[in-house]
C-alpha cells in the first residue's frame, strides 16, 4: 500500500503555524509528504528545506492574492498538492498547517486505509475532530465547530479541494463516499500567542472579505481578544507526541470560567437533542458517510 502526504503553507514563522509538528505527524505514515511552499515574506522556505527527511519533495508556488472571495486561494494551493500526489499511491493523507494526527490512532488509520484500500466505492476516509481555543488546555464545544472532515482522499478519480478547503468534492461536483475512521485530526489553529493570532486575523481575513468588511468586523489591536468565546472544555487528554516541546513553550496565560459558558437557547436544545438521539441538527455535511 502506498501512502502520499500533502500540506501546503505560506508564511508559517509569522503566523507561528505549527508546519513542522503537522508534518511530522504525517511522516510515520506516509512513504513521500509533497509540501506546496508558498513565497513568503519570511523564512518559510528555507524552515520547510530544513526537515530532515528524504521522505519530504517541496513544491514552490505563488499565491493569487486576487482570490478574495470564499478563501479560494486556499483550495487552489491545495490542489496543487494534490496534483503532485504520484498516480500510483493507494492513497493521500492531506493535513493542514495546523493540524495534527495523534500517534495512538496511527493503527486505526493504516488498518482503515488497507481495509478499504481497494473498494473503489469508497472515495476518501472521514476523521474526527478536536478543536482546541486559546491555550493547549482547552477546546471548543459548542455547535460552530465542525466535528467531522474528510482527511484521506483516493488519488486519481477526480478529487478536488472544495470551496475554502475544508473539505473534498469529485470533479462532477458530487460529494465523496467515505467512511468514518475511529481517529482525530487535533487543530491547533485557534491557539497562538495573541499576537499572531491577531496578525493571522488581520491577514486571513483577506482571503475570504473586502477591505471594506475587514474593517468593519476585524478589531484593531495588538492582541487578538480570547475571552469573546461561547463555550470551551477543559482538555483532560494526551497531545500528540510532535507537539509536546510547542506546548512546553507556550508564553502566554488563557484561563477560561467554564462556569460562564455561555449557551443561547438554540444552542442548548440542539445540545440536548443530540445527547438524547444522537444527530446533530444542522450539521454541515460535505460528504456521503
Amino acid at each position: 500500500m502506498k501512502v502520499v502526504g500533502f500540506t501546503f503553507i505560506r508564511n508559517a514563522l509569522t503566523y507561528d503555524y505549527p508546519v513542522l509538528e503537522s508534518i511530522a505527524s504525517l511522516l510515520p505514515l506516509c512513504d513521500e509528504v509533497i509540501v506546496a511552499v508558498g513565497r513568503s515574506a519570511d523564512d518559510t522556505l528555507e524552515f520547510i528545506q530544513g526537515i530532515n527527511s528524504p521522505k519530504i519533495r517541496i513544491l514552490e508556488t505563488v499565491w493569487d492574492d486576487s482570490l478574495r472571495e470564499g478563501g479560494r486561494v486556499l483550495a487552489q494551493e491545495t490542489d496543487k498538492a494534490l496534483a503532485a500526489v504520484p498516480a500510483d499511491a493507494d492513497w493521500a493523507i492531506y493535513l493542514q498547517a495546523d493540524e495534527i494526527l495523534h500517534e495512538a490512532d496511527y493503527e486505526a488509520i493504516r488498518a482503515g486505509m488497507q481495509r478499504w484500500k481497494d473498494d473503489k466505492s469508497v472515495h476518501g476516509l472521514l476523521l474526527e475532530y478536536r478543536h482546541f481555543y486559546a491555550s493547549y488546555d482547552y477546546v471548543g464545544d459548542s455547535h460552530r465547530w465542525y466535528r467531522r472532515e474528510i482527511r484521506i482522499v483516493r488519488p486519481g478519480i477526480g478529487v478536488y479541494s472544495y470551496r475554502d478547503a475544508q473539505g473534498f468534492r469529485r470533479t462532477d461536483n458530487q460529494k465523496l463516499n467515505v467512511k468514518l475512521l475511529p481517529a482525530t485530526v487535533h487543530h491547533y489553529g485557534w491557539v497562538k500567542p495573541p499576537a499572531a493570532m491577531q496578525r493571522k486575523q488581520q491577514e486571513f481575513g483577506k482571503l475570504w472579505h473586502s477591505d471594506e468588511w475587514m474593517a468593519d468586523n476585524i478589531a484593531p489591536g495588538e492582541e487578538f481578544d480570547y475571552s469573546q468565546v461561547d463555550s470551551l472544555q477543559r482538555f483532560a487528554g494526551q497531545h500528540p507526541a510532535v507537539m509536546q516541546a510547542r506546548i512546553a513553550r507556550q508564553n502566554w496565560h488563557f484561563d477560561h470560567d467554564l462556569s460562564r459558558n455561555r449557551y443561547r437557547l438554540k444552542e442548548r436544545l440542539k445540545r440536548w437533542l443530540e445527547a438524547v438521539t444522537g444527530w446533530r441538527v444542522g450539521e454541515y455535511k460535505n460528504y456521503k458517510l
